[in-house]
């Protein structure tokens, strides 16, 4: 069984690439992956890590009871629109754990809403703990499963 990593082997310091480097390995690539949003970046920022048939699943939350299953240029539109309702979103990783393409990543993520939310109203900071699977494919990251747990 792999060996977990630590929160250091996984920081995000580095700027956001605009793409998975050439020969990334599947961690590389979600980790990636993650700064780019975390940097606020749109689905122009965020495609070129994403594979044609991406597939974002998410379990049942606060903010989306039934859960949702989302395809790649729905999850694109999406980041596009993601400024109009979080700013400064922040992922401290936990924990990664990595078998061949599959890549488990435990992070605290916040933001600073942008708008009057259900929970939260405008400028108030919304906190999670999440937990996503993700598998990667030649250098694409092919699919999340996403289990957030939000702060109220």
């Amino acid at each position: 069984m792999p060996a977990p990593s630590s929160p250091s082997d996984t920081a995000l310091d580095a700027p956001a690439p605009d793409h998975p480097p050439a020969g990334a390995s599947p961690l590389d690539c979600v980790l990636g992956f993650i700064r780019v949003l975390e940097s606020g970046g749109g689905g122009a920022r965020l495609r070129p890590f994403l594979a044609d048939s991406f597939l974002l699943v998410e379990a049942p939350h606060l903010l989306a009871p039934e859960g949702s299953t989302r395809t790649l240029s729905e999850v694109l539109a999406g980041a596009d629109q993601s400024s109009d309702v979080v700013a400064d979103q922040e992922f401290v990783i936990r924990r990664t754990t990595c078998e061949g393409g599959r890549v488990a990543v435990e992070a605290d993520w916040s933001a600073t809403v942008q708008m009057d939310l259900r929970y939260w109203d405008r400028g108030e900071v919304i906190r999670a703990r999440t937990s996503s699977v993700f598998e990667v494919r030649d250098g694409l990251i092919i699919s999340q499963n996403s289990y957030d747990c939000y702060y109220r």
